[in-house]
Order: structure tokens, then sequence, then C-alpha cells
């Protein structure tokens, strides 16, 4: 589509892009909430979990509390899951600590990503963080043997925090009787629900100022349309906002409509 209408309104740049730099996320209560129960779960050296439906902005608040790790005292391990078994999942660890991956065996490949993080904690003296997004396509193998990974001296060190994100069924799959042993480790559980309208019109508001436009360019109406269609998921208003915004520049109007956004609607699934 013609990017015409980022000069029609002002832009500075691409507005409601998912591009956003930490300290321009919307610090709204969720993520917020999500930043100290992470923060906690650090210190603790235990588990945490952060579940949302897709598009309410599990990763990006995630990003926001992350953050305020500095990187050279924190050793930030950000996975991403997928449906593989055990071994891939170490493989993917040792890929993002530097070391060696070719070894076949689960009892080499924990050796070797235990080493690593012994290392880093009292060579380099960094706390080392895993992060697994998507942690709800994680199969049930993986959440069976996964707290075997943090298990240092006699699991009486606390080395190896864990924070879990991912959609609703991940709570699901950790009170399965072969998870207990991982989820009882878990002290800390965030889910980020869907904004209400006031919630929608701040994040439409930030988004604009953060590309450049001091004033409002959604009417009530759209700002409602949005909240609407998108169910209160940042996501999905991402997409119909920017949408609205190029079916408003079309027509040659300064302000979107509800009826921008219901054209911006036939575009999205």
């Amino acid at each position: 589509m013609s990017q015409a209408y980022r000069s029609f309104f002002g832009f500075t740049k691409e507005p409601f892009s998912s591009e956003l730099k930490a300290q321009e996320i919307l610090p709204t209560e969720a993520v917020l909430s999500v930043a100290d129960r992470v923060e906690y779960t650090i210190r603790l050296g235990a588990m945490a979990m952060v579940t949302g439906e897709v598009g309410s902005g599990k990763s990006t608040a995630l990003r926001f509390a992350t953050s305020r790790l500095h990187p050279s005292e924190y050793r930030l391990l950000w996975i991403t899951a997928g449906g593989g078994s055990i071994l891939e999942l170490y493989r993917q660890l040792a890929w993002e600590l530097g070391t060696e991956t070719s070894a076949f065996s689960r009892a080499a490949l924990t050796r070797k990503i235990r080493q690593t993080i012994l290392e880093l904690v009292q060579g380099k003296k960094q706390k080392v963080v895993l992060l697994i997004d998507e942690a709800s396509l994680l199969r049930l193998e993986v959440f069976a043997e996964l707290h075997t990974l943090t298990q240092f001296d006699g699991d009486s060190k606390p080395l190896l925090p864990i924070i879990l994100a991912g959609q609703n069924n991940l709570l699901d799959k950790l009170y399965w009787k072969t998870s207990l042993p991982l989820s009882s480790r878990i002290v800390a559980r965030s889910h980020l629900k869907a904004v209400d309208r006031q919630g929608m019109a701040d994040y439409l508001n930030h988004h604009l100022k953060i590309a450049g436009i001091d004033h409002g360019l959604f009417s009530e109406q759209a700002v409602t349309a949005i909240h609407q269609g998108s169910g209160g998921l940042f996501r999905k208003a991402n997409h119909l906002a920017r949408g609205a915004l190029i079916a408003a520049a079309a027509e040659k109007c300064q302000q979107v409509s509800a009826e921008h956004v219901r054209l911006a609607s036939t575009e999205l699934i």
C-alpha cells in the first residue's frame, strides 16, 4: 500500500510499528506489573509465567522488563519455543550461550549448559536469565524435564531464573502431573488482559506521539471502532489504526472516522 499517508498526516516515522525502543513502550499498569514480577523472580532465582492472548503485548511487556537489566551484569538468554524435543530446546540454549551444540545426548548437552552458566556466574560475575517466549508450544516432555537445568549443587543454588511466556493454554500444560517439578518453582504470575476503551485511547495517542503527532487523529467513534474491532488487543489495534489512517489519507480527511476503521477491517482476518 502507498506510504503517502505518512506525509499527508506529517508522521516522522512509521506509526503503530512493533519496532519500538524500550523507552517508547507505554508503561501501563499491566506492563509495570510484569516488570515487577520479573525482577522479583530474578532476584530469587526462581520461575515466573506471563500469559495472554495472541497480540496482548506479552513480548512487548517482557522487552520493557528486561530493558531494566544492565547488560554488563545480566546475560539474557531469549529463546522462542517451538514444538520440538527437549534436545532441540537444549541446542537452542547452548547456541545462545555460545557453547558447543554437537553433543547428541541430553545428559552431555545438559552438562555443557550447566558448566557454561557456572562460568558466567562464578567467572564473569554475571547473572543468567532464561526467557522462553511462546512457551505454550512446548511439548509436555519438555515441561517434565526443563527444571533439571536449574539444579546446581544439589538444587541448593538458584543460578538460572526462568521466565515462561505464552498463550493461555500454557497454564493448562503446567497443571499436568509431569509438569509439577517445574510449575512448583513458579513464584510469580502475570496475565495480560485485553484493554478497555480508555486504555485503547491512551495507547493510540501514545503511538501517535511516538510517530511525531501531538494531537488526536482518531474521532471518538473511530477509537470505539478500533477497540471493538481489535477486542482490546494491541497487535490487531495496530493494524486497524494504520489501515484506517491510510483510508483517511486516501480521502484527504484529516481525522479518522469509524468508517475508515471499517474499511481497514476488510483487509484483515
